[in-house]
């Protein structure tokens, strides 16, 4: 017999609750690790292609949209307030011609829309990656801006 066998206490091998209890937690730490490294990187938001738009109390609801880089997106802002608004999307650029500018309707343009009182109206945009990878949507009939008639798109 070993002479060391008697001072060392025997060890006893881990119990198979204890080995499940730590397999357990180690899948829980990869799924939650995996979960918050998508989400990270960007996976967490869907762009959509249909989307919705409410027009109340003069903001837009949602304020922030998430759409696909070069797919087409079908939009339909509905207004329920009972004047009408204006639904401008686009860069920094288009924004600025939109604030000083003097045309009321925007018939043929599928990011310049005008939503009469208590109407809604579809339209479809293609958005291409933009710099910043967002771009603005805004209301310019006057004061509605500064009162807070904006939105953001990103784009992905």
């Amino acid at each position: 017999m070993d002479p060391l066998a008697a001072v060392q206490p025997a060890r006893r091998p881990a119990s198979r609750r204890r080995r499940i209890i730590l397999a357990g937690a180690l899948a829980s730490v990869v799924v939650f690790g995996a979960g918050a490294a998508a989400l990270a990187s960007g996976f967490g938001v869907k762009p959509a292609t249909s989307i919705e738009i409410v027009i109340r109390y003069s903001h837009f609801e949602p304020s922030e949209i998430t759409v696909p880089a070069g797919v087409p997106v079908t939009i339909t802002i509905r207004n329920t307030d009972p004047i009408g608004h204006e639904w401008i999307v686009g860069d920094p650029a288009i924004q600025a011609i939109h604030r000083v500018g003097t045309e009321l309707l925007h018939p043929s343009r599928p990011t310049e829309v005008v939503i009469p009182a208590g109407e809604s109206r579809t339209t479809t945009v293609t958005f291409e990656p933009a710099a910043p990878g967002w771009i603005q949507y805004i209301c310019h009939l006057p004061g509605h801006e500064a009162y807070g008639m904006v939105g953001n798109v990103t784009i992905r």
